[in-house]
């Protein structure tokens, strides 16, 4: 019986992001607030990108790695901020059923690949100062490539397999989602089916993919500090503390939003897909003397 009534039901084919509410007061506001992030985000990433392309003293593994998480930050906020800051500008908050699908992919892989990424950042920085007589030889062209194109390839096979189960829910309403963007909970809730195995099924996912680079990352940054903690000089210590600072805070940014992202899930998913994304590259740029040099050396090019 259960069954025929489902099927007697309509089937969505559109979903409705609620995402800040009835604020008609505020949506001017808003759109002008994130379109300015959204081009800061966007600028600041790409400038990054650039450098590390056109300097030659940037062309090492720490900075091949962080233009990956440039562009991967400016491929994260492309897929978020644009279809909000029409929402708010236009009051139109539906998206088809493929959208929000495609949307959720592309959100899910991005999210799982920057994981990978900033566990191979982490693991460079451990090489770099727990191994440095070997560094340059464990940290290869070859070995570069590899980790990053494995980063990139598992983010999007774990966001595949999550969007395999998902796509055999049935949804048929109600449509609305109490976010700014499709997340794979809001849209779990918003099933008709049976969801106690898809929900099984993320949670196993998401300790599988991501568990791993969080352990390597806490495991570099402990052999880290270790090492930092044994040099005698205050000077030393405070030097090889600063190749990995940077780094440092992105990480827990990251991994602090996402720990509690379910506990307050709107306002802290738009901590980590909006907000950092913003601020990595200010603070690789403000917080990195080869940055600042390489960004010197540029402008200087440019109206010299």
């Amino acid at each position: 019986m259960a069954d025929l009534d489902r099927r007697n039901q309509t089937a969505v084919t559109e979903f409705i992001l609620l995402g800040f509410g009835d604020t008609l007061d505020l949506q001017i506001l808003l759109f002008l607030m994130f379109l300015v992030i959204y081009i800061a985000t966007v600028a600041g990433n790409i400038l990054i990108i650039a450098l590390v392309v056109a300097d030659q003293h940037l062309h090492t593994p720490m900075y091949f790695f962080l233009g990956n998480l440039s562009f991967l930050e400016t491929c994260y906020t492309s897929t978020i901020l644009p279809r909000m800051l029409t929402s708010l500008l236009t009051g139109d908050k539906t998206i088809s059923f493929s959208g929000c699908f495609t949307q959720f992919y592309i959100f899910g892989s991005l999210a799982c690949t920057e994981c990978y990424l900033l566990a191979a950042m982490s693991y460079d920085r451990y090489l770099a100062i727990c191994k440095p007589l070997h560094y340059s030889t464990l940290t290869n062209t070859r070995f570069c490539l590899q980790l990053a194109a494995g980063s990139w390839l598992n983010g999007c096979l774990a966001a595949a397999i999550i969007i395999l189960f998902m796509s055999h829910l049935t949804f048929c309403g109600p449509n609305e989602i109490d976010h700014f963007y499709c997340d794979s909970i809001p849209l779990i809730k918003r099933s008709c089916s049976d969801t106690h195995l898809i929900i099984l099924v993320d949670f196993i996912l998401a300790c599988v993919f991501t568990l791993p680079p969080f352990l390597l990352t806490l495991t570099s940054y402990a052999s880290i500090i270790a090492s930092i903690l044994r040099i005698p000089s205050t000077t030393g210590r405070k030097k090889a503390f600063s190749t990995c600072s940077s780094h440092l805070i992105v990480v827990t940014i990251f991994y602090g939003t996402l720990m509690i992202v379910y506990m307050l899930p709107k306002l802290l998913s738009l901590s980590y897909t909006v907000l950092t994304p913003l601020v990595n590259p200010l603070i690789y740029s403000l917080r990195n003397r080869e940055v600042k040099e390489a960004l010197s050396k540029a402008l200087l090019r440019l109206f010299l």
